[in-house]
């Protein structure tokens, strides 16, 4: 955690609602370069609520969001620029190839087209799919189509990297190679990552977390401090235990 520079993700305070029903109730956490933080929480937590204020699908009414220091509200395209998402359902072209589905998010960001095809080789380089980027996207596994979203989300070097429950639906090993990935990418390039699941199996020894409960924060910290805070051997058992009915 590197704390002489800005984090990646400030949020504070930050509560939403729908009508009546409180989504999220006063939630604050920060993110630093280098950090893999696993948000954790059942379904219905408030996690899709979360990710759609940090990527300005809605906007912040109360509280404050701030990516690589720049505030959500006040610097929205700037901030926006310093973020790379990974969202639950594909948004993939499915008639186009690999290549040209991130030629085309290059083009958005403003990337030169000697740039973008550089980077889209060292981007699927990485996951073993550069001889694949001639391919049609809907030719691909699901497991394969999550590779190219990453490396889609990757190619403007974010400063900061949301996953939104990026393994729903994969096999174990394609599962097990995105998270072995993921973790390997936080690490080895200094990379900030948002991890939204509900699969304790995901998470790392090294990871910091936060339990998500009906909108609110249960516990945040180390794997090593959950399990002493709630006297569990587990991960699993410790999450049933914060988000077990009347805790």
């Amino acid at each position: 955690m590197n704390l002489s520079i800005a984090p990646a993700l400030s949020v504070q305070n930050v509560s939403l609602a729908y009508g009546e029903k409180l989504a999220l109730d006063k939630v604050s956490f920060t993110v630093f370069s280098g950090d893999c933080l696993i948000l954790l929480g059942p379904n219905g937590a408030g996690k899709s609520s979360l990710f759609s204020l940090i990527t300005r699908l809605y906007d912040t009414r109360e509280g404050s969001i701030d990516i690589a220091g720049l505030n959500l509200k006040r610097n929205s395209s700037k901030a926006l620029a310093r973020l790379g998402v990974v969202f639950q359902q594909s948004t993939l072209d499915m008639d186009l190839n690999v290549e040209r589905n991130l030629l085309y998010h290059s083009d958005l960001h403003g990337l030169s087209r000697k740039l973008a095809k550089l980077r889209i080789q060292e981007e699927l380089e990485r996951q073993a799919m550069f001889d694949r980027r001639h391919e049609r996207v809907r030719q691909l596994n699901g497991g394969h189509r999550r590779r190219v979203e990453i490396a889609r989300a990757l190619l403007h070097k974010p400063n900061l990297l949301l996953l939104d429950e990026p393994t729903v639906g994969l096999d174990m090993p394609s599962r097990k190679a995105i998270v072995e990935y993921v973790h390997q990418l936080s690490a080895e390039q200094n990379i900030a990552v948002l991890w939204a699941t509900h699969l304790v199996d995901e998470i790392f020894k090294t990871d910091q977390l936060i339990v998500l409960h009906k909108g609110t924060i249960r516990f945040q910290g180390s794997v090593q401090q959950l399990l002493a805070k709630t006297a569990t051997p587990t991960v699993a058992d410790a999450f049933q235990h914060l988000t077990r009915e009347g805790k």
